[in-house]
């Protein structure tokens, strides 16, 4: 208990410390929000990989699905490493980075707004953000305490408050430099951390070959001992491929419309930092997502936890983890102690912003060329600076607060925490912000249609009984939004052809 408590203890006055560091550098807007645009390719590709990956891969997906599929749900690693990581870094990362900062966009909704000329999708997309980013820093806060209960035996409240705090702290204090700063060293604790996991855990099944040979003996759900066509667990894609395609598609593809995701981009220096970006982003998602994937497949070699009759996934991973030696637990809880934190970091910082700049603070602003009307002197556009700041600031605390309240009473598992949330913002988001990277013929219409889709499917499914799982009905969400955006834009009415120009200019 004493070496968990005090590398614990080290780990958390350090994080605080960044944010005492990184304060200077967040008395702007720009500076709280995206780091002054200046930061490098290793902290934005940590940043960005451990944004993706928290409490809610390692406890809750990597339990759930690891039982569901068995080996087959390394597939969702792999899919998270090449189309989450890579190919998002390749189809977003330049071109989100020249646009935004051409349009002088700070968030996802304030893209919105100005490419598309719309301060009502400005709005709209910031209460989308806000609302549906709740439901997953909740799941986060569900995944880590798990851990913690675990590991030292403190309450599942206790530990709930005392993440939310010491998060708080560092993001009020640094910004977005202190997250950067501070996903670093927590990436570094967490490819570390999952290496020595996975060979502990394979070490005290008596090695890889004889694991995976205990898993090919499980029979398929539903079938008797030594049935014919069993040990679906422990072969390529595992005993229900569809289902295990949908879960790569949103857990993969979902990032791509994330605002806590994409704002990685407006924040990188330039690009060859995100051609570096891109290398380092993939190797840590493949270490790390099909590390935990991986070793999630090995749950049903031992026994579940069952609570109201039902198999109680959240807790697969922590009763795999429980007979490691001490220091290892240390590791582990480390290990989820630095994914959630800057997860959470992540979510708070994007929800304050974008409630900050996209509801309260809504300026209208010019393209380069035109004319700004009304325009102010410098001394009074420092102070709404730092006003802004102080804003965001207060609405970080009430979005902890919130999404505390929800933690401390959690309606479901983390999974359908995180696929009710990543199906609506990445349903809304994904198709009309990627398009409208990409194609001028994008239409006003087609993105509030789109908003539509992604939020009406996703509540219309929940206020249903969730008949289709909210897993594939978050995948469907997404891949729809494109179908949807491009009917929509065919038939209603086109953009200023003058103003779309001047915004692709970027690219030029």
């Amino acid at each position: 208990m004493f070496i968990k408590v005090f590398l614990t203890i080290i780990f958390l006055v350090v994080m605080v410390a960044v944010g005492v560091y990184s304060r200077k550098q967040a008395s702007s807007v720009d500076g709280f929000v995206l780091g002054g645009r200046s930061v490098g390719p290793w902290l934005t590709a940590f940043a960005y990989g451990t944004s993706y990956f928290s409490a809610v891969v390692f406890v809750g997906y990597a339990g759930q699905f690891g039982w569901r599929y068995g080996l087959s749900s390394t597939w969702i690693g792999v899919g998270n490493a090449v189309i989450g990581s890579l190919l998002a870094w390749l189809v977003l990362g330049r071109r989100t980075k020249l646009m935004t900062q051409h349009i002088e966009s700070r968030t996802m909704p304030d893209f919105f707004g100005t490419r598309f000329d719309s301060q009502g999708l400005r709005v709209a997309a910031s209460i989308i953000a806000f609302v549906f980013l709740i439901p997953y820093t909740a799941g986060v806060y569900k995944g880590i305490s798990t851990l913690f209960e675990m590991g030292f035996g403190i309450p599942y409240e206790y530990c709930v408050v005392i993440m939310a705090v010491l998060t708080a702290v560092y993001v009020i204090l640094g910004g977005y430099k202190a997250t950067a700063m501070n996903d670093f060293i927590q990436g570094i604790i967490m490819l570390f951390g999952i290496v020595a996991v996975i060979l502990a855990v394979l070490a005290s099944q008596g090695g890889l070959a004889e694991a995976v040979g205990r898993l090919a003996a499980i029979p398929a759900d539903g079938a008797p001992a030594g049935a014919a066509g069993g040990g679906p667990f422990a072969t390529w894609f595992g005993p229900d491929p569809w289902g295990l395609l949908g879960v790569v598609i949103l857990t993969s593809l979902g990032t791509w419309g994330l605002p806590q995701m994409v704002g990685k981009f407006y924040s990188i220096t330039d690009e060859s930092a995100i051609r570096r970006g891109t290398v380092i982003s993939t190797i840590f998602a493949f270490i790390v997502a099909g590390g935990c994937y991986f070793l999630g497949g090995f749950g049903r070699l031992y026994d579940p936890v069952v609570q109201g009759g039902k198999i109680a996934f959240d807790s697969i991973v922590p009763s795999m983890l429980v007979t490691l030696p001490d220091v290892l637990i240390a590791l582990v809880v480390l290990l989820v102690l630095s994914a959630s934190m800057s997860t959470l970091a992540s979510l708070v910082l994007t929800s304050s912003s974008t409630m900050t700049l996209d509801l309260i603070y809504r300026d209208k602003k010019s393209l380069p060329g035109e004319v700004q009307e009304g325009s102010i002197d410098d001394e009074v556009s420092e102070r709404v600076e730092r006003r802004k700041v102080v804003v965001m600031r207060v609405l970080i605390v009430f979005f902890i607060v919130i999404s505390l309240m929800i933690a401390l009473r959690p309606p479901t598992f983390i999974a359908q925490l995180m696929g009710i949330s990543w199906g609506a913002l990445a349903g809304a988001f994904l198709a009309p912000f990627m398009l409208g990277l990409y194609w001028r013929g994008a239409t006003t219409a087609s993105v509030w249609a789109c908003f539509a889709w992604g939020v009406g499917i996703t509540l219309a499914n929940m206020l249903a009984g969730n008949p289709v799982s909210p897993i594939n009905c978050g995948a469907i969400a997404m891949v729809g939004g494109f179908p949807v955006v491009w009917l929509v834009s065919l038939l209603t009415p086109k953009m200023d052809r003058q103003r779309v120009k001047q915004i692709f200019q970027c690219y030029g």
